[in-house]
């Protein structure tokens, strides 16, 4: 009964508050109109509901949810960054505080239903100087802080590759929900092994694969799934870098398919609704000689790739990384009904009228974080809100999972000059046991005939070429 009183006077001071504002919002718009002699307002019938980034009961100082007079709104490409009455607050432990793990940091500012309690970095000036920028309380150096603090729903993983499967684990152990930066893990094995430990525990794991997040990107979907361009024909996407990263970061990255063309092969899939069938990849180096002496893929700057889904359609992508003209992000999907396509991001409209030129007056935007700053802050928003809600993660360890096998797949066609069917890939079997899972091949002809080499072996080399830090994109 008390409770129920509570929640009845939570309810009553929603409603109270919103007249009371909607009231004081008529009356300056009135008073804006007599005060400029407009000669009459126009004001609107109703207003929308109203968005707070912070309301709280007056009397415990918890933020409330009232179905009545709060909802999320969902989240696509026209939506507000501000939902309206948080549901609940996650409280949210941060494990790194370099590049990546700040970018999160600003995202989760933008987030109201996400509270950061702790982060850790190694370097623990890091953490706090993290710390003191976005007022966390608690800073540390060790990750074990933040997975064990008892008061975090949530743990953001932005530390390098080769923890992920570790921290991963860790925080199921505890019941922490898991946002994860890519990989999942460098190893096939852990990667199914982390995705079941928290399927097990009965925990969230999101995969932050941005893009699929991204207004422009979502418009696309939104498109396809409305069913406004008609059934998809293709699906053709564009990724090009402002310019090549340094040696250091190319060599033992997995090459161009798993630390650049990842995002493409993922959007590919996003968009076109259905599983990959086989895939073709064609690789060169046209802009920096020096990686030429790298192995296999990492030797690649440039690539083409077509993926054949089981839907009998085609994804066509081309990357390269270097485009002088800035970071160039395009998808187009052509339709039975129609085509819809995405243009570049410029930091501003302004365009220019000259002799001999025109166009945007200033180049698009030439670093991922500038680019795909919207992306960060909507992905956050759609995993708290599955958080507060009990929905299912908006991006999954398994679409991590797919992600980067059809990059290790498209590392092999390469190499080798020839399709690659999905089902040579070999499958990993989980056991009863989810921390304890095993490789078996179930396609005999991948093992023999034409196919007489063991593929099984090729994929841990490849997956065991990966380094740590360098699918922080």
């Amino acid at each position: 009964r008390p409770a129920r009183s509570l929640q009845q006077n939570v309810n009553k001071f929603c409603e109270k508050t919103q007249n009371f504002l909607i009231q004081k919002m008529y009356q300056t718009a009135s008073f804006l109109a007599l005060l400029f002699s407009s000669g009459g307002a126009f004001l609107p019938s109703s207003f929308p509901p109203l968005r707070s980034r912070h309301q709280t009961h007056s009397f415990t100082g918890q933020k409330i949810s009232n179905p009545k007079c709060a909802h999320w709104s969902s989240i696509d490409a026209r939506s507000s960054r501000t939902p309206d009455i948080s549901m609940k607050v996650i409280n949210v432990g941060i494990i790194g505080a370099g590049r990546i793990g700040l970018v999160h940091l600003e995202a989760l500012s933008s987030c109201p239903d996400a509270k950061p309690l702790i982060i850790s970095n190694p370097t623990v000036a890091k953490a706090q100087a993290a710390a003191e920028k976005y007022n966390i309380p608690n800073f540390t150096e060790s990750a074990d802080d933040v997975i064990n603090h008892p008061d975090v729903d949530a743990v953001w993983i932005c530390s390098p590759s080769s923890f992920h499967a570790q921290q991963i684990k860790a925080c199921a152990e505890k019941g922490k929900h898991v946002f994860c930066e890519k990989p999942i893990a460098t190893d096939m094995v852990e990667t199914i092994e982390a995705i079941n430990t928290c399927a097990a525990a009965n925990v969230k794991l999101m995969t932050a694969l941005q893009r699929r997040f991204d207004p422009n990107f979502a418009r696309v979907k939104k498109a396809i799934v409305d069913n406004e361009v008609g059934e998809v024909v293709q699906i053709k996407l564009c990724s090009r870098d402002p310019s090549p990263p340094p040696f250091q970061y190319v060599k033992g990255g997995g090459g161009i398919f798993c630390d650049m063309a990842i995002h493409d092969l993922d959007m590919s899939r996003f968009l076109m609704g259905s599983e990959p069938k086989r895939i073709l990849a064609v690789g060169s180096c046209h802009i920096d000689k020096s990686i030429e002496v790298l192995p296999g893929a990492e030797a690649y700057d440039t690539a083409t790739i077509i993926v054949e889904y089981e839907n009998g359609k085609t994804a066509t992508i081309d990357v390269c990384r270097q485009a002088p003209y800035g970071y160039d992000q395009r998808a187009e999907a052509l339709g039975t009904k129609g085509m819809i396509q995405t243009d570049n991001m410029y930091p501003n409209t302004a365009r220019m009228y000259l002799e001999h030129f025109t166009g945007n007056a200033d180049m698009p935007f030439d670093f991922f974080m500038s680019r795909y700053k919207e992306a960060y802050i909507q992905e956050t928003l759609a995993f708290c809100h599955a958080l507060a809600n009990d929905l299912p993660s908006p991006c999954s360890g398994e679409d991590g999972l797919m992600a980067l096998i059809m990059a290790i797949a498209a590392g092999i066609s390469a190499e080798e000059n020839r399709w690659v069917d999905f089902r040579e890939i070999p499958e990993v079997k989980a056991c009863t046991d989810p921390l304890h899972c095993e490789l078996i091949d179930p396609i005999e002809f991948a093992l023999e005939g034409e196919h007489n080499y063991n593929i099984v072996d090729r994929l841990k080399r490849e997956f065991n070429s990966i380094l740590d830090g360098n699918f922080l994109r």
